[in-house]
């Protein structure tokens, strides 16, 4: 029997192995989710949130054993405690907004005799396809939407981290969902892409590389399923010379670094004004160098390993081609273990770079940032759109008008002003370029996760 394997990051040990399910599972997996959708659907919404509550309940009250089991499966330390808080934010917030999300939208200028509106209707059957870097809080901006909105859903999780769909199966079936309506497969790509070429997927959601969302377009293929695609980041950082430097170097460090920069929305790439930069590169350096990086499972550790090693040698290559070209290292923090072949990673703060360094232009996903200095606005916002990429850009200042005009000439998803690496639900989640498609969160996340319907019906005659 085929199995799937993870790796710990932590000693290289098989931290657990699963079977992957055979076909004749997937099918009829399937179809328990469409026969439970069509009892689903017809459930009040103010049910369905009931349900989902308390799912979050049964998820938070596995902490004790969750945070550990992150840090076996990809590397985040302990002390952070899981990702629980923003689950909990992420979930209250699209409960609470569904009801008024999913009303009809009546026709805007009313005809007498008739009735008009759109309805909001279910897709159907949801597939999730998660990442290993937030494994939580990725997962469950699609799977509490989805479910809430009336659909079922099926969740394939990363291989990286393969228990934590065994915890959202948990937590739903404690929380009493009908069965069939959520169900955890563990599956291998081949499996995956024949499922969704199958035609019994209404939507899919994935998180992960471009090269992973080009191969979920390719699969699905002539379904005319609809899909929501996170892909790649490159997102950048622009301080201006009136930002708070105490405020924006402790924020953008954290921004670059936290999760050993393995985060889809964290800073990649960051602009400097040169009235402040000599200033920022001092404190950003002195911040980084505060950094313990070691075993995950200490609490003294605020970085871990990355989830694999090959990540952790990306980030060496982009490192040594930048230092060949020009580019200064000002860290070089000794860490046992860091070697090629080891995903144990030191971070590392490069100035003298340019657009010429694949480390200010292709996605690190680690923990390495490139700082430049730019002498404008005009400058800055050249260099912030010179990438495929576009999921959020942050710009520090003290001036809200100002970042709101800069913040519309740049090619992005979101703008943030004074802070980072941060998703609000009630805000729309989505990317331009090839970051990918779709939408999740907000009120807008219920309408891709929604089918349009109207209804133009003529009142007795």
């Amino acid at each position: 029997m085929e199995t799937v394997k993870i790796k710990s990051p932590v000693d290289g040990s098989i931290y657990a192995e699963r079977p992957l399910a055979t076909d004749q599972a997937i099918n009829a997996a399937v179809e328990r989710a469409r026969a439970a959708q069509e009892k689903w659907a017809e459930t009040p919404v103010v049910e369905r949130g009931k349900h989902m509550l308390a799912m979050l309940e049964a998820l938070v009250a596995m902490t004790d054993e969750i945070v550990p089991e992150i840090a076996w499966q990809m590397g985040r330390p302990v002390r952070y405690g899981g990702e629980f808080g923003g689950v909990r934010e992420r979930t209250s917030y699209m409960v609470e907004i569904a009801e008024a999300a999913l009303k009809p939208v009546m026709a805007s200028n009313p005809k007498d005799g008739f009735r008009r509106y759109v309805q909001k209707v279910p897709l159907g059957v949801v597939m999730v396809i998660a990442p290993w870097n937030y494994p939580y809080l990725t997962a469950v901006n699609t799977i509490v939407p989805a479910l809430m909105a009336g659909s079922a859903v099926i969740l394939k999780h990363a291989a990286q981290t393969l228990l934590v769909g065994e915890r959202f199966q948990q937590a739903f079936d404690k929380a009493g969902l009908p069965k069939g309506l959520f169900q955890n497969l563990v599956m291998n790509h081949a499996q995956t892409e024949k499922l969704l070429g199958s035609g019994k997927i209404d939507h899919v959601n994935f998180t992960g590389s471009v090269g992973g969302g080009r191969a979920i377009e390719k699969a699905a293929a002539g379904t005319f399923m609809t899909l929501g695609l996170e892909l790649g980041g490159k997102d950048p950082a622009y301080v201006l010379p009136d930002a708070r430097m105490d405020h924006a170097v402790a924020n953008l460090v954290d921004g670059a670094f936290y999760n050993s920069g393995q985060c889809c929305c964290g800073i990649e790439r960051v602009y400097v004004h040169e009235k402040v930069y000599d200033e920022f590169v001092e404190g950003f350096i002195a911040e980084t160098r505060n950094y313990v990086v070691g075993n995950p499972l200490e609490q003294a550790t605020t970085m871990g390993p990355m989830a694999q090693a090959r990540f952790a040698d990306l980030i060496r290559e982009q490192k040594a081609e930048a230092l060949r070209k020009g580019a200064k290292a000002h860290i070089n923090m000794k860490v046992a273990n860091d070697t090629a072949g080891s995903p144990y990673l030191a971070p590392e703060v490069l100035t003298g770079v340019d657009h010429q360094m694949s480390v200010m232009r292709e996605e690190s996903f680690g923990p390495i940032v490139g700082i430049m200095k730019v002498r404008n606005d005009e400058e800055a916002i050249a260099l912030m759109n010179d990438s495929p990429y576009g999921l959020t850009a942050s710009i520090w200042t003290g001036d809200i008008e100002h970042a709101v005009a800069i913040g519309d000439r740049v090619e992005t998803g979101t703008v943030f002003m004074n802070r980072c690496d941060y998703l609000d639900p009630a805000l729309v989640w989505t990317g331009v370029k090839d970051t990918g498609k779709g939408a999740a969160l907000s009120a807008i996340g219920y309408d891709n996760l929604t089918r349009p319907k109207s209804y133009h019906l003529r009142e007795a005659i």
